[in-house]
């Protein structure tokens, strides 16, 4: 049978299609499911801000009425205004190995887009930065963390065909710490102190860092960020989204806070557990155990390994040398806690600046992503 196409317009139908990916992925030990509850949060224009500046539909294809792929049409009016371009995003593209399913749902997105005003299609990418973006081309065989999405190999052979063409490549890297800060990173460090006239400063919990700073932290990340690949600058409802979702869980041995003579944050870097192992044995849900699991990834006191989820530098203080506070202030840390690998999340090809922070240590690059464009 043809395969159909179905607009997601019902709570049960959005269920249905965040569930779909779990299916696809249930016998592969290396996808990271999501929290089901945060995939239904962030289609509720009531909980995710960033539906107050983007426009979205969200389809199922079925063949032989049983679901065979997922797609998700998005158009940020605020990103296409910054950049100057007139895009519509493709994302939570999921299907099987069936050239006739993901072209029907990508013409679905593109037709949807073009009826908009939009001509270009790109993809896979979320509403914003801050989701999951970056179709998986290496590393296959490594389990997905939970800042980065995962699929399978064939999915490369239909966007290729379908005639979408890279537009940005992030790599990822498994960095190796040593034990103890090296003497020659210890002595930049201390020369950018006095230089820059910084200092680090820690807290010790979410309260006190929204006490003593409000979301001046998150003001740090979007001025940090403006120039990274199709960022959309943050409104306040953005920022106090991402601060209320990630800082209560955070484990704050593993943030720093840089800050001027001022006591303004000029930097900020900050770390997690890697949780993708527990995300897997919960299948991404809370209950009936799957608390547990976190909670006990959260609060570990020592593990195997660490993703380094940002780094974020004012601009007026870049090229300053500040991540070599960063790694003073987190090496004895990481060495504490027994971290033998460290993960990075995204970090796009051309940002070599950033790749040479990590690229100092014993290093392995192991994954790279892609996003496409074409015209439509």
């Amino acid at each position: 049978m043809a395969v159909e196409i179905r607009e997601i317009s019902t709570k049960r139908e959005l269920k249905k299609f965040i569930q779909f990916a779990n299916d696809l992925y249930a016998d592969c030990p290396y996808y990271c499911p999501p929290l089901f509850f945060d995939e239904m949060n962030c289609f509720n224009p009531e909980t995710n801000p960033a539906l107050e500046v983007c426009e979205y539909q969200l389809w199922m294809a079925y063949r032989d009425n049983k679901p065979v792929g997922r797609i998700a049409g998005i158009i940020n009016r605020k990103a296409n205004e910054k950049w100057n371009y007139k895009h519509v995003r493709f994302g939570w593209f999921d299907f099987i190995d069936d050239m006739e399913v993901s072209k029907a749902l990508l013409d679905t997105v593109a037709i949807w887009g073009k009826a908009r005003g939009m001509d270009g299609l790109n993809g896979p990418v979320g509403f914003t930065d801050f989701d999951h973006e970056g179709l998986l081309l290496e590393g296959y065989d490594y389990p997905a963390v939970m800042a980065s999405l995962y699929n399978y190999p064939y999915y490369v052979r239909h966007l290729d065909a379908y005639g979408l063409v890279k537009e940005a490549d992030w790599i990822e890297m498994q960095v190796y710490p040593p034990q103890g800060c090296p003497e020659r990173l210890c002595r930049i460090a201390e020369i950018v102190k006095q230089r820059s006239h910084v200092h680090v400063v820690k807290v010790k919990n979410s309260r006190e860092l929204v006490r003593r700073f409000g979301i001046q932290y998150m003001d740090v990340i979007d001025e940090a960020y403006q120039k990274l690949y199709n960022f959309q600058p943050m409104t306040v409802a953005q920022k106090n989204y991402y601060k209320n979702m990630y800082f209560p869980i955070l484990n704050f041995d593993f943030v720093t806070l840089v800050l001027n003579e001022e006591e303004d944050i000029v930097g900020v870097a900050l770390g997690m557990p890697d949780i993708s192992d527990a995300l897997r044995k919960c299948g991404g849900k809370l209950f009936p155990f799957g608390w547990y699991h976190l909670i006990r990834a959260l609060k570990a006191k020592q593990m195997n390994s660490f993703s380094f989820l940002l780094v974020a530098i004012r601009p007026d203080y870049q090229d300053k040398g500040l991540m070599a506070l960063f790694f003073q202030d987190q090496i004895p840390t990481i060495n504490k806690y027994g971290i033998k690998i460290l993960e990075t999340t995204n970090i796009l090809e051309t940002n070599t600046k950033n790749i040479a922070n990590f690229t100092q240590f014993d290093h392995k690059f192991h994954k790279r992503h892609r996003a496409y464009l074409k015209s439509i």
